[in-house]
């Protein structure tokens, strides 16, 4: 699609800001759905433009093998590029083996089920749209349950629990119900996980402005998937009116920003932040508290560098 541009001085601003951005959630390929670039091409886009890091995301395999090939034989490349897991069917569910491997092949962000959580189940059938990653084209996807009846934290998950806790990770809430993400949130907070990141309150997940309000002052980074605020995005949900309310509910210091983009027909992911960033100019943002979005708050949940050293 057509990339985004405005005047001078703008396009000048969203270029400085880019300069040390992190793109915390991203789908690009390989992937068994289509997607418009791959992990190395966005490595490569996101290193021309200065950003810090991005994290690929994948609903059914953990790309940090991928990400350590590309870290070897690119050193060239400025961007680094991290991955985690998805704790859905294709990787056994909540299996703390996987997690352990991830960790030791330093992937950075745990997050739970997503196309296969119960909540996703259900917004499925009042959303009328399938994901074209859904392993149901392969056999028929199984909910991975994060709760017991009683709406205590099963035992599996708390064992990941601890290995998210011991390798100091990031927890994302993935596609939980955000009933589900309070009582979670809570138990990882109680076996020692300090990374938590609320994954797009603005859809899927059923959040409240209050709940954005009281899971940030838990101490979580909530995380807005840009894509679906754009005007012209094919997965446009929100109006961006609502990002604006959802920064305020959260506050700048707990707000973090991603592009949640790389599938086909939609914008780049990078022309997707810098539409974002556009955005946040709109709502009348400064600089730096763009910059604590897009950079400096993604930089603190994942326990990375963001490197601003071009951004004067």
């Amino acid at each position: 699609m057509t990339k985004a541009h405005y005047s001078p001085e703008i396009d000048k601003r969203i270029d400085a800001l880019l300069v040390g951005a992190i793109d915390p959630h991203v789908h690009t390929g390989p992937s068994i759905a289509m997607r418009s670039l791959d992990h190395l091409d966005y490595a490569r886009e996101a290193s021309q433009a200065g950003m810090a890091a991005i994290v690929t995301k994948d609903h059914d395999y953990a790309g940090v093998m991928t990400a350590a090939l590309i870290k070897k034989h690119h050193p060239e490349l400025k961007t680094k590029i991290y991955s985690g897991i998805a704790l859905n069917n294709v990787v056994g569910g909540l299996n703390p083996y996987a997690v352990e491997h991830t960790a030791a092949m330093g992937g950075k962000i745990v997050w739970l089920p997503t196309l296969t959580a119960e909540n996703h189940f259900r917004w499925e059938k009042t959303s009328n749209w399938i994901h074209p990653a859904s392993t149901q084209k392969i056999r028929p996807a199984a909910i991975v349950p994060v709760l017991n009846p009683d709406k205590s934290v099963r035992d599996d998950l708390k064992e990941i629990l601890d290995v998210v806790a011991k390798n100091d990770l990031t927890l994302a809430s993935g596609h939980l119900h955000v009933s589900e993400t309070w009582i979670v949130f809570e138990e990882a907070k109680k076996r020692g996980v300090t990374r938590l990141i609320f994954t797009h309150p603005e859809d899927i997940v059923d959040a409240s402005l209050n709940d954005v309000k009281g899971i940030a002052a838990m101490g979580a980074f909530v995380e807005h998937s840009l894509c679906m605020f754009l005007e012209g995005c094919k997965f446009k949900s929100r109006e961006p009116s609502d990002l604006h309310d959802q920064i305020k509910a959260a506050g700048v210091d707990q707000t973090i920003m991603c592009s949640d983009l790389g599938q086909v027909g939609t914008f780049d992911p990078i022309d997707g932040i810098r539409r974002g960033i556009k955005l946040c100019m709109d709502f009348g943002y400064s600089d730096t508290d763009i910059r604590k979005m897009v950079s400096t708050n993604t930089a603190k949940v994942l326990g990375i560098e963001a490197d601003l050293s071009s951004s004067a």
